[in-house]
Formats: structure tokens, C-alpha cells, sequence
């Protein structure tokens, strides 16, 4: 390999790491709209979030439809990716479990909108639902794993019961001001530690 080929990989490399991270950067944005105004919130908000052009947007997302799902999708992985992160920076395992958890609740109340969009009846939901299932039950059955190895909750909780739990407390959080899904959850989380 000469060093215009060594040259031109760094750069292609370069280019691709710079597209990442501004396609984050628009996913990010959109995201932001998303909770802020719902789904139909007008794509020159999200450009202007972003400081892109709409016609950025649309050279990535065709579609509203494509950007809700990239949207979906890049919460899930960041909610999967601070998972183990979380494990190795706090102070406990049932901590980690617990932040995790809180973000994990994060995107169920502040998806405004998305719900709504991906529906059973839509053809991509369940292959949403498949990822959704793919990313987050395994990192959760680290957690929990994790945290009934140290002895801080009982050993018999399962990711998926625990994770489908957490999502029915959810149901309904952003459309009641009396209702605190939150609260509840951080309960549902406490009442897992194993008595002394």
C-alpha cells in the first residue's frame, strides 16, 4: 500500500466518521422537535435544530415516515449502549439498573407520537418491535443479572416481565399531569432489592 492509498482510506474513514456523527446530529435534533412538538412538527424546525438545510433531511429521510423510524431506532440504540456503560461507572449494580431504567422510561413517556405512528396495523412495526425486543431485553438481563450476582435483588427477575411492566406503567403518563409514571416505576425498581 503506497501513501496516497494510506491517505485516501484515512479520508474515506474520515468522511464516514463525519457522516455518522451528522446524521446523530440530525437524529438528535429530530428527536428534540419530536418531544417538543409531536411528529408533525415541521421539518424546517427539525433543520433549524439541527443547522442543516431541509433539503439535508430529505436527502437522508425521504420520508417522515423514514425519519420517525431512524429516530426510533437511534433512541433504542442509545438506550441499549448506555446499559453497559452505566454498569461500569456506577456505584452498584442495582444503580446502574435503576439509571438504566429511568432512561429506558425516558423514551417510553417522551416518544410523542410514535406510538401513534408505529402501529400493529403498520407493515414495519414488527420488525421495530423485533429490535426494540433484540437491544434492550439483553441489556436489561445484564443488569439484573449483574445486580442479583452482588446479592442487592432477587434472583428470579426476568428482562422482558420487567420491561413489560415498566411500559404499562407508562401507558397514559404524558396525557394525565396527576399521573407520575415515574414515580411508580422508581417504586417498582426499590421493591426489587432483596431484604436484609
Amino acid at each position: 500500500m503506497n501513501d496516497g492509498d494510506r491517505v485516501a482510506g484515512r479520508a474515506a474513514r474520515t468522511k464516514r466518521a463525519d457522516a455518522r456523527r451528522n446524521e446523530e446530529t440530525l437524529l438528535d435534533a429530530a428527536a428534540a422537535i419530536f418531544v417538543a412538538s409531536g411528529v408533525e412538527a415541521p421539518v424546517r424546525d427539525i433543520a433549524a435544530e439541527a443547522g442543516v438545510g431541509t433539503a439535508t433531511i430529505y436527502r437522508h429521510f425521504p420520508t417522515r415516515a423514514d425519519l420517525i423510524i431512524a429516530v426510533y431506532r437511534h433512541q433504542v440504540e442509545a438506550c441499549a449502549e448506555a446499559g453497559p456503560a452505566l454498569l461500569a461507572s456506577s456505584a452498584t449494580p442495582h444503580a446502574a439498573l435503576g439509571q438504566w431504567i429511568g432512561l429506558f422510561v425516558e423514551f417510553l413517556v417522551t416518544k410523542h407520537g410514535l406510538a401513534a405512528v408505529l402501529q400493529p396495523d403498520n407493515a414495519g412495526f414488527d420488525a421495530l418491535h423485533a429490535y426494540f425486543l433484540d437491544r434492550l431485553v439483553p441489556v436489561c438481563t445484564q443488569l439484573l443479572e449483574a445486580a442479583a450476582a452482588a446479592g442487592e435483588i432477587r434472583p428470579d427477575v426476568d428482562a422482558y416481565e420487567l420491561m413489560r411492566g415498566v411500559g404499562n406503567l407508562c401507558i397514559g403518563a404524558d396525557s394525565d399531569p396527576r399521573y407520575d409514571a415515574r414515580r411508580l416505576v422508581e417504586l417498582l425498581i426499590a421493591g426489587l432489592r432483596r431484604p436484609h
